[in-house]
């Protein structure tokens, strides 16, 4: 098991390791009780990375109820494409349905979309973290410069551990760029979304999610009402250097 001291010199050790390196090691270190996070978007690099490496890859998505019918059809093929279970997890409607009624469905456009990330992601994601003692994501450092420039390979998630039982996070594709991304994509002919047809980079939302124009950055298309250096969720704010 990897304690917290030894993540700053392994984020050093790794930090110019390959993608696989970085998963290898998590698996190592976790084996079963890594879990794989799933966005329905280029995450698939990721979770096709860490099935080769594991064919019992535990993995899960968030389901905010208001993705994209393209993005549920996408997790399904998934699913069936390397034959896993997907945990889909869902808000919990004692909080979501009060801010439904006290503030209809598109409350963020008016006052933000932190109030709703919160209930519809963030408290999914804590629940499902609660239980788990490490996971891995797709964050890259090129999705966000403002926000994601010093994303590190392996971390303390400082976001969601305790102070009994810290989490170790690891970000297997930080140094891969977007074209390296669909590089392998295409190479390998892995399912991807049917957004990205359309002018889609970065998925969420569908009220919070549009495509981008040319030479615009992928996260132009998220939360366009906002300024840019709003543009997170929460998913991972809390290890973010610049906030």
């Amino acid at each position: 098991m990897i304690s917290s001291s030894d993540i700053i010199e392994l984020s050093n050790t790794y930090a110019d390791r390959s993608p696989q390196d970085i998963l290898k090691l998590a698996f190592e270190h976790f084996g079963d009780d890594l879990w794989i996070s799933f966005s329905g978007a280029e995450d698939v690099v990721l979770l096709d990375m860490a099935w080769k490496l594991n064919k019992n890859v535990k993995v899960f998505s968030l389901d905010t109820g208001r993705l994209h019918s393209e993005t549920y059809r996408f997790i399904e093929q998934v699913r069936d494409h390397y034959a896993i279970a997907i945990d889909v997890l869902s808000p919990d409607p004692r909080q979501l349905e009060p801010l439904i009624k006290e503030k209809g469905l598109f409350s963020f456009y008016k006052d933000g979309h932190g109030e709703c990330c919160g209930i519809r992601k963030i408290e999914p994601l804590r629940r499902k973290l609660s239980s788990v003692s490490a996971w891995a994501t797709g964050q890259r450092r090129d999705q966000s410069p403002g926000t994601r420039s010093q994303v590190p390979v392996i971390e303390v998630d400082t976001a969601f551990s305790t102070t009994e039982t810290p989490l170790i996070k690891f970000n297997p594709l930080a140094k891969m760029t977007s074209e390296e991304v669909w590089g392998y994509i295409r190479m390998l002919e892995i399912p991807y979304n049917a957004l990205h047809e359309h002018g889609f980079i970065s998925i969420g939302c569908e009220p919070c999610t549009r495509p981008v124009l040319p030479n615009q950055h992928e996260r132009e298309g998220r939360w366009w009402w906002e300024e840019a250096t709003h543009k997170e969720c929460g998913l991972h704010a809390g290890n973010l250097a610049d906030k």
